[in-house]
């Protein structure tokens, strides 16, 4: 996989993050330099560490699966990013967790990294066979879901309420995850 499509990849993964951080800020409604920082760091690290998990559960059976390995990752990214644009529709609302709480916090770590899973899945199809092969991506997933987290708790707290109802951060993160897909089917289809 190509710097660029990790790099699209984070960022797609990200998007929960942004959009959890975004409704922390506008319910915490004031920049607090620890919980925000502990928040960023919490998110980059299951970011990173879920699908490094995915790899370690797949990795010993890709071997039987590399004649439909594409397929595989296609429809993995295909279904998350379609849950994505769905889930950017749904309207729910955050619920009474209170995101400067360390626990709430974790919560909320390990419920927008559980679509990473996946990915570690697919990156065992696609052919990821060492853990050495894995540090990049996994660092450049947990640095920039810890970058959307800061701007997304940031941009919450300064322009709130509205910025979070026009903003729909999941639906691009799923337009991404959808495209990427396409292009690894595509890319071994014709290649």
């Amino acid at each position: 996989m190509a710097f660029y499509d990790v790099f699209l990849l984070a960022v797609a993964l990200a998007m929960d993050c942004f959009a959890v951080s975004i409704v922390s800020g506008v319910v915490v409604r004031k920049f607090v330099a620890g919980v925000t920082l502990r928040m960023a760091v919490l998110f980059g690290l299951f970011q990173a560490l879920m699908p490094f998990v995915g790899w370690l559960g797949t990795n010993h059976f890709s071997e039987y699966l590399e004649s439909v390995d594409h397929w595989i990752a296609f429809g993995l990214l295909a279904f998350l990013g379609v849950k994505m644009i769905k889930d950017s529709f749904s309207g729910e609302e955050c619920g009474h967790i209170d995101p400067q709480g360390l626990k709430s916090q974790i919560l909320l770590a390990v419920a927008t990294s559980i679509d990473a899973l996946a990915v570690g899945i697919s990156f065992a199809c696609l052919g990821y066979r060492s853990a050495d092969e894995l540090v990049v991506p996994l660092a450049v997933i947990g640095t920039v879901s810890f970058v959307m987290s800061l701007i997304g708790y940031s941009l919450g707290v300064r322009f709130g309420a509205p910025l979070a109802r026009r903003c729909r951060p999941e639906m691009l993160g799923g337009v991404i995850l959808l495209a990427i897909g396409v292009k690894i089917l595509v890319g071994h289809l014709c290649g």
